[in-house]
């Protein structure tokens, strides 16, 4: 299946900066979209396609760190990066700490907003990648039965297969059916690789305790 086209969308009220983008953009084939608003950015945000938000700091009626922030409490994690021609050591520390990309103080080099948004294309492509597997192993976590879903834990944390038995009050040769479904429904190709699984997909993990 082929990913659809990455896309920059741009919130910037500045007539002339966004002329200058327009033909950067067009020159390198980069896919691309200005945005009047934050309102309007909030309704074209989509999470099929790889894509960033290259943005002023400041905005009409918000700040583009407050839409930052609004964003993240949305859990909108589109990659930002931030242009100003007044910003400060504070305001840049800020938006890196929760996140942004880059923030570049106008004027700024086009090879330096060019690499910052591949940065950022390169960092939604992979978390959307990333969601997409998770997806993939809840469902395949789903598909399992209430016995396989109480043995998974165990089996990832270590746990020898009579030890299991004992705990859930079964034989140790069902326990190693148990193992092989659980291997042979999430796909895996060995135990290391089911334990990475379930670590995806936040399945707790048991100590074991040592024996003397």
């Amino acid at each position: 299946m082929t990913q659809r086209a990455p896309i920059v969308f741009v919130l910037d009220d500045d007539t002339s900066l966004r002329n200058g983008l327009k033909t950067l953009f067009s020159s390198v084939g980069l896919n691309f979209e200005f945005i009047r608003s934050p309102l309007q950015f909030l309704q074209k945000v989509r999470t099929d396609v790889p894509s960033c938000l290259v943005l002023d700091v400041r905005l009409r009626g918000k700040s583009g760190l407050d839409l930052q922030r609004e964003l993240g409490e949305k859990n909108i994690l589109t990659p930002l990066i931030f242009l100003t021609a007044h910003g400060d050591i504070p305001m840049a520390v800020r938006a890196m700490k929760f996140g942004a990309v880059e923030f570049l103080t106008k004027p700024f080099r086009d090879q330096d907003l060019l690499d910052a948004i591949q940065i950022a294309l390169d960092r939604d492509r992979n978390r959307q990648q990333r969601q997409a597997e998770i997806g993939v192993l809840r469902a395949r976590l789903e598909s399992l039965t209430p016995r396989e879903r109480e043995v998974l834990p165990l089996v990832v944390s270590g746990f020898p297969n009579k030890q299991i038995a004992a705990q859930i009050g079964t034989t140790e040769s069902t326990i190693k059916v148990h193992r092989s479904q659980l291997v042979k429904k999430f796909g895996a190709e060995s135990l290391p690789e089911l334990v990475r699984m379930a670590e995806k997909i936040g399945i707790p993990l048991f100590k074991r305790k040592s024996s003397r």
